[in-house]
């Protein structure tokens, strides 16, 4: 078993192809796409391929040590993570195909109108992790 990070990202990524922001869809909007993630992730439960998740807020600071003292924080002028990443998640599968099948069944989550997003997941595998690509 081979463990990837799914990033779904605010911005930053390409376009999707359902590109109403998150903030302008109506309550049920979100809710339909909030039940999809949880729906996906039990499935992943069900086959233990599922590792972790976690939508992530807005709010954030940049923290660093400094060698003396309280770290400095700041909140710029850095390309910031809060204002890009919306949330990930962590899965276990047994080849890189399993793991771009999923990114891609994930990609396919209900937005505006309720059509699927079709967006753009970052897939990355974690430290230590060679992946298998076969063709």
């Amino acid at each position: 078993m081979a463990k990837y990070l799914l990033l779904k990202h605010y911005r930053g990524a390409p376009a999707s192809v359902n590109d109403v922001p998150m903030d302008q869809w109506t309550p049920e909007e979100v809710t339909a796409h909030i039940q999809y993630m949880r729906d996906f992730a039990d499935r992943l439960v069900e086959t233990g391929e599922f590792v972790s998740e976690q939508a992530l807020s807005s709010e954030g600071t940049w923290v660093r040590f400094d060698g003396e003292g309280r770290p400095p924080v700041t909140d710029g002028p850095f390309a910031e993570t809060k204002d890009v990443i919306a949330g990930w998640m962590i899965i276990d599968v047994d080849s890189y195909e399993r793991a771009l099948e999923l990114a891609g069944e994930l990609s396919a989550a209900p937005g505006a109108g309720g059509k699927p997003i079709h967006e753009w997941l970052e897939l990355r595998p974690c430290y230590g992790v060679t992946p298998s690509v076969t063709e």
